[in-house]
């Protein structure tokens, strides 16, 4: 990430949201907020949909760093932690509605 985002924009791995995974293998918000097993393409659209100008790239998890995965990056909003919150709330609001559209 580019130093003129510094402060700016925030990296965001799926594990970070991730209900499944610890806070040692890199969760970063509490489990009340998780998603289980997000994918980078839900966070993108949770990120667009809040205007927060997604962008992916693919790269390895620093604790992980063995496996090639796809960490996003968004425009910060207040902390980082209520970042990544807003975040998977958006998520789970969007497997919702995939829900309801499934079952109509």
């Amino acid at each position: 990430m580019s130093k003129e985002y510094k402060g700016k924009r925030i990296v965001l791995w799926p594990i970070n949201i991730d209900s499944t995974a610890s806070r040692t293998e890199g969760r970063k918000v509490p489990l009340r907020d998780a998603v289980r097993k997000p994918r980078a393409e839900e966070i993108v659209e949770a990120a667009q949909r809040l205007g927060l100008n997604p962008v992916t790239e693919k790269s390895r998890y620093p604790r992980k760093w063995w496996e090639q995965t796809t960490r996003v990056i968004v425009d910060k909003v207040g902390s980082k932690l209520d970042t990544l919150k807003t975040i998977a709330r958006e998520v789970k609001k969007i497997r919702e509605e995939k829900k309801l559209h499934r079952a109509s």
